[in-house]
């Protein structure tokens, strides 16, 4: 029969070895669950943290008129002006022309801007091309058209303008015509020349019979 420090000793090696057995599979299983719930709230901050999706960007919109403004150095007149895309309005001695004007929707930051030719007409009556590119109408100096005498900027796009389009102009003269900038407020001339009053009607009151 074994003594009491034998058995204590014998019982010391068998727990031992059952902790040995046993101790990894439980860290190994607890290792498993920590790393599971560390990756789900890994997962759920980051979707937390995410920024929503920006909305989807609208086309912009394409313009059949393009609002430039105008400045006479000389005068310091200002006036503003519409021109038809593809049409040439003169300004001065400028000729300006614009080939696209596009706008975004009023949901939408503002963004304006025009792809436009300016041509000068020089004292001995040739055109000389002075600006090609982009006008910006939310930044009116990036790209303004400066001149010795006039000044030229885009102010905005426009679906329709009080101004007659291109295409009735042509029909009524047959070809294409420059026109000249006239201000947007002008109204039109209804008043007939002092030389076409009509003759009053009747005897002439001075004289007598």
């Amino acid at each position: 029969m074994s003594s009491p420090k034998q058995f204590q000793e014998k019982c010391a090696a068998v727990f031992h070895s059952e902790l040995r057995l046993s101790i990894p599979a439980q860290i190994s299983k607890a290792l498993i669950a920590a790393a599971s719930v560390l990756l789900a709230s890994t997962a759920a901050f980051a979707a937390a943290q995410a920024p929503a999706p920006a909305p989807a960007t609208s086309e912009r919109i394409t313009n059949p008129v393009a609002e430039f403004a105008g400045i006479d150095k000389i005068t310091g007149r200002i006036i503003t002006f519409d021109v038809y895309v593809d049409e040439t309005v003169q300004f001065g001695a400028l000729q300006v022309t614009p080939r696209v004007c596009y706008s975004r929707p009023d949901t939408e930051q503002p963004k304006t801007d025009s792809f436009v030719e300016v041509d000068e007409i020089t004292l001995d009556r040739k055109i000389r091309r002075i600006f090609t590119g982009w006008m910006f109408a939310e930044s009116p100096g990036l790209n303004a058209v400066e001149h010795a005498v006039y000044d030229v900027w885009l102010k905005g796009c426009k679906q329709k303008s009080d101004v007659p389009p291109p295409t009735a102009a042509k029909a009524e003269t047959g070809k294409p015509k420059t026109q000249a900038a006239k201000p947007k407020a002008a109204a039109e001339s209804a008043t007939e020349p002092a030389d076409a009053a009509p003759e009053p009607a009747g005897d002439d009151p001075s004289s007598t019979n």
